[in-house]
């Protein structure tokens, strides 16, 4: 929980910077290549969090992968943090600055599973029912793909869920079956 207020209070920092610069999609694209690097990479997860680690290699390795390809604001932003012993909330601040970022933008996510693809109609339907469920136009639609589910989808929209899937109908019976009130008296 402290991590995450953490990691809320310099996202909330950075976008005001950002936005105060000028540079704020320079920003929003290094937090997005930095919660890719985070995010598929267990050893530099690790690292991060690692309290034995001194801050000034774990700042010579985030110079290193990230010099040259984020912007000086988002260099410095990383200096700051290892100075300041935070930088295990790295991957924290990346993942709230992009939910930040969207609720600045008006952006709605929404994580979409199915069994097969999405054809670009269903796309289409995906993006109209999270404009209906949330009220915001712009939507960024996240997909997978979960055979598991035989058929139909699981629409997540925040803390809200639509679960039109096959599995969940398939699940629902059998417990109505379980739960049969028919007594058979012989």
């Amino acid at each position: 929980m402290a991590d995450q207020r953490v990691a809320a209070r310099y996202a909330k920092s950075l976008l005001d910077l950002g936005q105060e610069q000028g540079i704020l999609e320079t920003v929003k694209q290094d937090m997005d290549l930095l919660g890719q690097v985070v995010g598929d990479s267990r050893e530099l997860r690790l690292l991060l969090r690692n309290p034995i680690v001194k801050h000034d290699k774990k700042l010579a390795i985030l110079t290193a992968l990230f010099q040259g390809k984020v912007s000086d604001l988002t260099m410095r932003f990383f200096t700051l943090l290892t100075q300041k012993n935070r930088e295990s909330a790295l991957e924290g601040v990346a993942t709230e600055f992009k939910v930040q970022y969207n609720a600045l933008r008006g952006i709605q996510t929404a994580e979409v599973t199915s069994a097969v693809a999405l054809t670009p109609a269903l796309r289409t339907q995906m993006r109209q029912e999270v404009t209906r469920l949330s009220g915001l136009a712009d939507v960024e639609l996240a997909e997978k793909v979960d055979p598991a589910l035989i058929g139909g989808f699981v629409l997540r929209v925040g803390d809200r869920q639509l679960d039109d899937s096959v599995r969940s109908g398939l699940r629902n019976i059998r417990t109505a079956l379980q739960e049969n009130s028919y007594q058979n008296n012989l």
